[in-house]
């Protein structure tokens, strides 16, 4: 799969429906033999449903290992 395959998609969490963020959003955790590690999103409002309040206006992570992932489309 190529990095541009992944541009666009919406990362939904399995558990609760909710939306994340887009891939084309999100940095890439990727080791020094080129594996990709980890889906990195960053928030300004917050992960609904996930740490709190929308509220919220500080800079939020979420790191989504890569092992983590369970269907890509």
């Amino acid at each position: 799969m190529l990095l541009s395959d992944l541009a666009g998609k919406e990362i939904i969490n399995l558990y609760d429906g909710a939306k994340l963020g887009l891939v084309g959003d999100a940095d890439l955790d990727i080791s020094f033999n080129g594996a990709v590690e980890a889906i990195i999103l960053t928030s300004r409002g917050g992960f609904s449903g996930f740490w709190g309040a929308r509220g919220d206006r500080e800079r939020e992570v979420l790191v989504i290992p890569w092992k983590s992932i369970k269907k890509i489309g």
